[in-house]
């Protein structure tokens, strides 16, 4: 029998992971009435098989409610990720090519954003933007681009060295037309692995704003929501509302960067059969 090699491997995990978060992902937005049935005749069951993650006090299957929960956190995080990615890319670019004026002002924004307590900025721009699913995608997507155009930056500066980037400006192409068409399609592995790797900041930010009452409202059955809401029971013994929404949160963040390492090993030739 035929061993699979690395990179077959690295495809696999790849793919199981994706094929995971969009089993949740869907599987979510169909529970999302589900997850909202009250039932005081099974409140405050333990895990078991009927109730996989038991019932709360209201009576609510758990396992629905983290589920939804999950694609919700799921959700966010991708709108985020992808604006806050999209931010990194053109600022950075920007700050590399468009002149040591624009470079001082993008580097001096970066420390700045960098420079304050990442949770508190996150926690006064959602406040500011009203809290809620708005409030929440705005506060993560301005406060997790600073990393990944950092990076870019660097990236684009090296780039600039290169002899074909110099002959696009010596032929008379614009510092615009040289970094879409010759700077951006190679900058796109690292945009796309920066990409997946900003999901899991974006999902567990999200919870922690949730959590402290910055984030979500309290009606939508939020993995910040049940957390908050299930540390008032831990005292009384239902252990099963903070552990498995727990638990589940931490292992689709985990599952995130396991895609973005995979995409990252999948892009680097080095790797191919390593």
């Amino acid at each position: 029998m035929r061993r699979i090699n690395g990179r077959e491997r690295t495809v696999l995990w790849f793919g199981g992971a994706l094929l995971f978060l969009a089993l949740i992902t869907i599987g979510g937005r169909f529970l999302a009435e589900k997850a909202m049935v009250t039932d005081f005749s099974r409140k405050n069951l333990a895990p078991c098989p009927a109730y996989l993650f038991g019932t709360d006090w209201m009576g609510r299957d758990m396992f629905v409610r983290t589920l939804t929960g999950l694609s919700m956190s799921i959700r966010i995080g991708f709108l985020a990720a992808g604006v806050s990615a999209l931010l990194a890319l053109i600022l950075g670019t920007a700050s590399a090519v468009m002149g040591r004026a624009v470079d001082s002002v993008i580097t001096w924004i970066i420390d700045l954003v960098m420079g304050i307590p990442h949770i508190l900025l996150l926690i006064l721009i959602s406040y500011a933007c009203g809290k809620g699913f708005k409030g929440v995608v705005i506060g993560v997507s301005l406060t997790h681009w600073t990393s990944l155009a950092r990076l870019i930056r660097g990236e684009v500066l090296q780039l600039k060295e290169a002899a074909y980037i110099k002959a696009a400006g010596k032929l008379g192409m614009s510092r615009f037309k040289t970094a879409w068409k010759h700077m951006v399609p190679h900058l796109l592995p690292q945009f796309l692995v920066g990409l997946i790797l900003l999901f899991p900041h974006a999902i567990l930010h999200e919870a922690s704003i949730t959590f402290l009452g910055f984030g979500l409202s309290p009606e939508q059955p939020a993995i910040g929501v049940i957390l908050s809401e299930s540390m008032q029971y831990l005292a009384m013994g239902k252990w099963w509302l903070a552990l498995f929404p727990g638990l589940l949160l931490a292992g689709t963040a985990a599952l995130f960067d396991v895609a973005g390492e995979s995409l990252r090993k999948l892009l680097d030739p080095g790797s191919a059969h390593r």
